[in-house]
């Protein structure tokens, strides 16, 4: 019973997905009847072909039964082309739009969630276990109704012709029930299990092949060869041990339920000689038999399919639920309140950790302000906070202890899209997808014209570049922008930046990938782009941030200095010793 419960509450959550669909499901249901009413009315065209056509020697009769027979014939093939249309239109609709509803969802969710969940192993949820819902939606779920409809009525006409032979057969049913309930929970704990290895193998294969530069470089293959094996024997023998237990059902079904079939073939033949009924009842009677250990046997197999599809739809459910940890507000605009029209940013007292680093603090206790329209340098060591500012600044993760305000409002007032429509972020790792340039660059501003998006470039000095590939801006860069150098994929985001023309510019080692003549042109583009708008810069190399109206430096999560470059010269060992370090190999 725990069994049956489970799959019902696994298949349930589905329900959302399929109420917009009602009228097709109705169609579907009204020819899955009409096709298992007209599936049961062949029985009694069967015994009144044989009794009125071939055994009373009548032409006319058996014209009469045939054109009967073959009436039935037909409708039953216009029904199941009905059925078969409308049931798989509605598993193919629904899964499009489970998946549809899972990526809009995850979009929304923070990144805290990625760090516990892998990305490849989400993807194997949205495609494999969808394409299982698929199938099950699509086609399993409509054979066991329609079984179910031919059980409840071939033994309905069973009964009507011979109620001790149908006791017989009755009597084998839960000698078939039993073994489907005791299989039926094995196959769901292992087809979940499955799931969970094949999507193992999903991962382990996109990590493989997205850095197959490093793999090959450390000569990796073999290894990695024999890790992916590993990884695809142990998905196998899980696999295996679920198709076990299918087939031991699948046994366990057709000897019980043609064992029936046969004892009730013996007491049948007996009533034949003896006179009690006719061969066509016989015929009839054993052919509403067949049906009904037909049914039975197609229901228990697809238990066994939706076993699996209950643990699926609990896989792609458990992304569904994920609820995010960082909430937007309410403020839908950028309004500076009158006490803080001069600092734009404020961090007060901050402290914050990582959610998988919860015993290291990123930030400690720190605070500052920016003034509009300043330039801000944050220097320091790597692992300094300097890069958490950025992620808390754009609520990618809230402090646990202190609070940032924006224009005077506290971070969690504004709503996510108010919020960081303020910022253009130019990262330290350049994000590109496999999409063309103009598509690339269109994601700082949808609304852009492919005017506008080559004058950004063209401030960034990317147009040259991207004029000389293979299709100029229409040209697809490969997943993470593989066809691009390091400091060709620095530039299309500093573009990206700079199509956004948000307020307050966020700028991680921006031009840390540049050669020297590049990043020149590039500062020089910054530089006037910069004027009149509010820069946070996180720079480790020093010559870039030199001219900031302060540079802020950080040490371990707190600031230990502020002031200009010729200030943190006096007062700020750690600075001294950086920029002493920098320039002096550079004039080396």
């Amino acid at each position: 019973m725990k069994n049956a419960l489970d799959v019902k509450v696994g298949l349930t959550t589905l329900l959302v997905f399929l109420r917009p669909y009602r009228r097709q499901i109705l169609f579907a249901l009204i020819a899955l009847v009409v096709t298992a009413g007209t599936m049961l009315s062949v029985g009694k065209g069967l015994q009144y072909l044989i009794d009125d056509g071939l055994t009373s020697g009548s032409q006319a009769g058996l014209n009469k039964a045939l054109l009967v027979f073959m009436g039935l014939v037909f409708v039953l093939g216009i029904g199941s082309f009905c059925r078969f249309y409308l049931v798989s239109w509605i598993g193919e609709r629904v899964v499009a739009d489970i998946r549809q509803s899972v990526f809009a969802h995850l979009l929304t969710l923070s990144p805290s969630f990625f760090e516990d969940n892998s990305p490849s192993e989400i993807q194997s949820r949205i495609t494999a276990d969808t394409t299982l819902l698929q199938s099950v939606i699509g086609s399993s779920l409509s054979i066991a109704l329609r079984n179910s409809l031919m059980l409840v009525g071939g033994i309905a006409f069973l009964l009507v012709m011979h109620f001790k032979l149908t006791l017989i057969l009755l009597a084998c049913v839960p000698v078939v029930v039993v073994p489907v309930i005791f299989f039926g929970r094995r196959v769901r704990r292992l087809s979940r299990n499955s799931q969970d290895e094949i999507a193992n193998v999903g991962q382990y294969l996109s990590q493989a092949l997205r850095h197959i530069k490093v793999v090959q470089a450390f000569s990796h293959e073999d290894h990695d060869v024999q890790r992916f094996s590993h990884a695809v024997d142990k998905a196998f023998s899980v696999s295996v041990k679920r198709i076990q237990q299918r087939s031991w059902l699948t046994l366990m079904v057709i000897l019980l339920s043609m064992s029936g079939i046969g004892v009730m073939l013996w007491f049948g033949g007996k009533s034949v000689i003896s006179g009690e009924i006719s061969p066509g009842d016989l015929a009839s009677f054993l052919f509403y038999s067949v049906i009904v250990a037909g049914a039975v046997g197609a229901v228990s197999e697809v238990m066994g399919d939706l076993q699996r599809a209950s643990g699926a739809a609990e896989r792609i459910m458990e992304l569904l639920s994920a609820k995010s940890d960082i909430v937007g507000g309410t403020l839908e605009r950028f309004e500076p309140q009158a006490e803080a029209e001069n600092n734009i940013i404020a961090f007060e007292q901050l402290s914050f950790c990582y959610p998988t680093r919860p015993d290291h603090a990123a930030l400690n206790n720190l605070s500052f302000s920016i003034k509009r329209g300043e330039m801000v340098a944050l220097v320091g060591p790597s692992g300094a906070g300097k890069s958490t500012l950025f992620e808390l600044l754009l609520r990618f993760y809230d402090p646990q202890q202190g609070q940032i305000r924006l224009a005077g409002h506290p971070l969690k007032d504004y709503s996510l899209k108010a919020l960081r429509k303020q910022f253009a972020l130019v990262p330290q790792e350049t994000v590109l997808f496999d999409q063309s340039v103009y598509e690339n660059l269109g994601y700082a501003d949808r609304a852009a014209s492919h005017e506008s998006i080559q004058q950004a470039a063209g401030q960034a000095n990317a147009h040259e570049f991207i004029s000389r590939l293979d299709k100029g801006y229409d040209t697809r860069l490969g997943e993470d922008g593989v066809r691009l150098s390091g400091g060709q994929r620095q530039r299309i985001a500093i573009a990206r930046a700079i199509l956004k023309d948000a307020p307050i510019l966020l700028l991680d080692e921006a031009t840390s990938a540049l050669d020297a003549e590049s990043e020149s042109k590039v500062q020089a583009a910054l530089d006037p782009l910069m004027k009149g708008k509010t820069s946070l810069v996180i720079a480790h190399r020093l010559a870039t941030v030199l001219n900031a109206d302060r540079i802020i430096v950080m040490d371990k999560g707190h600031i230990i200095a502020q002031g200009t470059h010729t200030q943190l010269l006096e007062s700020c060992e750690l600075y001294k010793r950086l920029a002493d370090l920098q320039f002096n190999q550079s004039a080396q």
